[in-house]
């Protein structure tokens, strides 16, 4: 009898010990479902929003902590967001294309203010190219894949010049600012705080910029499986960018103190750049879908992107 009591006190506590552990794994994965995890470059919105930490405040009372999580290119971050490792993230207009190219499971929350200014092609001070007609047979510098790469082949295509006219340099901004200061490129293209860098400390000179060539816009994206189960907490993250933006918009001084340690690029190429960017968040409209649908066009067409894309499968839900 004592050994049956014994069997059933045993029985009683095994099946009590697997509803513990359950319950515990329940509440471990309610946990993982609380938090955001967000995609983000040095010189971007989010790390305005980041450095405000009002995102936090606004999630707090829903339960949600914020995971920050910092990527050195466009591409590397869409790579993460193929992989779910991040929610949400933010990158240029290029990037987003190639990440839809490569079947990443995601959709456009947003797109950013334009920001052309900023971006453009320099050469050197004392250059003899002064247009772009004279870029034929120089070489270039752009990161590959990145807005500067599509501000390039417009800029070509405007001036009647074959993209294979030319010898590309394929390289990230820190690389090819070294090789500008060297000799080694004739031309290079990429974006503020950069350019702005490039002018001030390095005797670049604006060739161009990229008006009436891109509008050079930041998006917001999304994996599917997130915006499906979390979508209040997207549109909260959309609002809070915005937020911010009209902050930075409204203190440059303070802006600059936040972004200089963070860049670590010299103030006054923060202020130059801050001062000709406007922040700001925009809905998708017909036509930045159709600025975005020209990219993925022009990248089919020079065999960048192995098919013909209607963008309009991730930027609209």
């Amino acid at each position: 009898m004592k050994k049956n009591m014994s069997i059933l006190t045993f029985g009683i506590a095994l099946v009590l010990l697997i509803v513990l552990s359950a319950c515990l794994q329940e509440d471990d994965s309610s946990t993982k479902e609380k938090i955001v995890r967000i995609g983000y470059q040095k010189n971007c919105p989010f790390v305005i929003l980041k450095g405000l930490g009002t995102l936090e405040e606004a999630l707090e009372p829903l339960g949600y902590e914020v995971e920050w999580k910092l990527f050195q290119e466009g591409p590397e971050l869409t790579e993460a967001l193929n992989a779910g490792s991040i929610d949400i993230g933010r990158t240029g207009n290029t990037p987003v294309v190639f990440a839809q190219a490569a079947k990443t499971p995601f959709v456009t929350l947003a797109a950013g203010a334009p920001k052309f200014h900023g971006s453009g092609i320099l050469v050197p001070e004392d250059s003899t190219i002064t247009s772009v007609e004279d870029l034929q047979n120089q070489r270039i510098s752009f990161a590959k894949g990145s807005s500067s790469h599509y501000l390039l082949v417009k800029a070509l295509e405007e001036a009647g010049i074959d993209y294979g006219d030319i010898e590309p340099a394929l390289l990230p901004p820190g690389e090819a600012r070294v090789a500008f200061e060297k000799g080694n490129v004739d031309a290079m293209v990429v974006w503020d705080p950069f350019t702005a860098s490039t002018e001030l400390f390095s005797n670049g000179r604006l060739l161009i910029t990229g008006e009436g060539l891109t509008t050079d816009r930041d998006f917001f994206v999304a994996t599917q499986d997130f915006v499906e189960n979390h979508k209040e907490i997207a549109d909260i993250v959309i609002e809070e960018v915005d937020k911010s933006s009209q902050w930075a918009n409204d203190h440059h001084e303070e802006l600059v103190q936040m972004l200089a340690p963070i860049l670590d690029i010299d103030e006054m190429a923060i202020e130059k750049a801050v001062e000709r960017r406007e922040y700001g968040v925009d809905d998708i409209t017909a036509d930045i879908i159709s600025e975005q649908q020209d990219i993925a066009d022009t990248l089919y067409d020079m065999d960048i992107i192995p098919e013909k894309m209607d963008v309009r499968e991730v930027m609209e839900y």
